[in-house]
């Protein structure tokens, strides 16, 4: 059964490269994307990824915000703040929101794919 995984950033070419990035492996299902958080939280709800790939600041409720809410009804959900943002989060607030990982933007891609592919073995 493939993992699934949200996406959620308000920016679409950062969706649409995140989305081709998972194309590549086999075992996994982009099943939803999202540009707000307040639909990210509904459809995660919905559809039960196993990844949330999520943006920091995004209209309607933030990064931090959906990691917390989806997390008490998806508490084996993983999640990634992949941000611009990264130095302007508390990793305690992060962690106690069920953030798995904080991953910088300015890091790219080949972090991004490196964090990713060790949360979805």
């Amino acid at each position: 059964m493939p993992k699934r995984v949200l996406i959620a950033d308000d920016n679409k070419i950062v969706r649409r490269t995140i989305r081709t990035i998972l194309a590549k492996w086999p075992d996994v299902e982009v099943c939803a994307e999202t540009d707000n958080g307040r639909e990210a939280v509904d459809t995660a709800l919905a559809l039960k990824p196993d990844l949330l790939i999520l943006d920091v600041r995004m209209p309607e409720l933030n990064g931090i915000e959906v990691a917390s809410m989806v997390k008490r009804s998806l508490p084996q959900a993983k999640t990634v703040l992949f941000t611009t943002y990264s130095d302007q989060i508390g990793k305690n607030l992060a962690s106690a929101a069920g953030v798995t990982v904080i991953l910088p933007k300015v890091h790219g891609l080949p972090a991004f794919v490196k964090a990713v592919d060790s949360l979805l073995q």
